[in-house]
């Protein structure tokens, strides 16, 4: 049974790929966590009871802590998630980018080459190790309306410190495996949605917006456009990737669901106005709306450097490896309105914690 570390395990992503990889009774799972305010205990509280499930609280900024789990756990293969992810954050504060993206991406690149060249040659760890390193389509740079998506060959042009930083670790992660033969793999996903994102993301703050009646903030006219991938496609696709990808391949992920974001915000009003319907006071409907959530949409200023589009080529994966997303966008979207009408007590800590809407949600 081969053993995996997964870094953010605790976070959006790494929280439902743990849930998926525990599912298949085939790995032995490390969660190595820093948990900083995205990182939620409560998302993996089903799991820790787990026997083939254990956690470590590390700060992959600390190259001693790193190398101390290769010593004790001696993994067949990392899957590397941890990163910080919010574009507003990194335009606002860019030094944790700095040091998570780029730094702590070099402390795991060079503890898995020390711990993967003292393998005895033949070994069978040695030969089928993989170090999964999961970045963004942000690092390709914005798209016109009507310019090809991106594939695994469109050059880099990132636009904000967060997508620059990841760029940057995208670029480590491919020099570790030409320079030095690490056995790597580079995953570029499209926006992720689903059950467990932190609350400062575009689809969970206007779900909890329509839920509080307050102001839904749309950047600009909601004319940008994202592809739009269900967590739990993204998560089979990198059980896919780091089972079956081939080393030094890169591997786009995307969901085929390009959406103006005006368009996916009217949409979760639409499941909203169905699953849990507006009880507003007689005051504050307007004749042609009634309670539909839709008259809390608020536009606010574009932010600086704001991608105007996105779209993933997601064929090489499908030609390649077979797989291709299960969720369309309206099956996808309902699952995720219903689970987070249904899981109040995982959200409302967070917002308890002072972790308010007014400056998030942002794509």
């Amino acid at each position: 049974m081969k053993t995996i570390l997964v870094t953010g395990g605790y976070g959006f992503i790494g929280s439902n790929l743990i849930r998926l990889l525990l599912k298949s009774n085939e790995y032995n799972l490390v969660n190595v966590d820093k948990l900083t305010y995205a990182g939620n205990l409560s998302s993996l509280e089903d799991v820790e009871s787990n026997d083939l499930y254990q956690f470590e609280q590390i700060d992959i900024c600390d190259s001693a802590a790193i190398h101390s789990i290769f010593e004790r756990h001696k993994p067949d293969g990392v899957i590397h998630l941890a990163a910080e992810s919010h574009v507003d954050r990194s335009i606002d504060g860019p030094t944790d980018f700095i040091q998570t993206n780029i730094v702590g991406t070099y402390n795991l690149l060079q503890a898995s080459l020390e711990y993967w060249k003292q393998l005895p040659t033949g070994d069978s760890t040695r030969a089928d190790f993989r170090f999964l390193h999961v970045s963004t389509d942000e690092v390709y740079g914005s798209l016109s309306p009507t310019a090809p998506a991106f594939s695994e060959k469109t050059a880099y042009d990132p636009r904000s410190p967060y997508s620059a930083s990841k760029a940057a670790s995208d670029h480590l992660v491919r020099s570790w495996r030409e320079s030095y033969g690490l056995p790597t793999l580079i995953t570029n996903c499209s926006n992720n949605y689903g059950p467990y994102q932190f609350p400062e993301k575009l689809i969970p703050v206007v779900i909890l917006k329509c839920l509080q009646q307050q102001p839904i903030p749309v950047y600009g006219k909601g004319e940008n456009i994202r592809d739009w991938l269900y967590v739990g496609d993204h998560c089979s696709a990198l059980e896919t990737v780091f089972r079956i990808g081939t080393p030094g391949e890169t591997y786009n992920i995307g969901g085929n669901n390009e959406r103006k974001n005006i368009e996916l915000v009217r949409k979760i009003c639409k499941i909203m106005n169905e699953l849990r319907p507006a009880q507003l006071p007689v005051s504050e409907q307007s004749q042609s709306e009634g309670n539909d959530y839709q008259h809390l949409i608020t536009f606010v200023n574009d932010r600086p450097g704001h991608d105007f589009r996105y779209a993933i080529d997601a064929s090489k994966i499908k030609r390649e490896l077979g797989w291709e997303p299960k969720e369309n966008f309206d099956s996808g979207l309902t699952q995720t309105v219903r689970w987070y009408l249904e899981n109040e007590d995982w959200w409302q800590p967070i917002l308890d914690r002072g972790h308010k809407l007014e400056r998030l949600g942002k794509a």
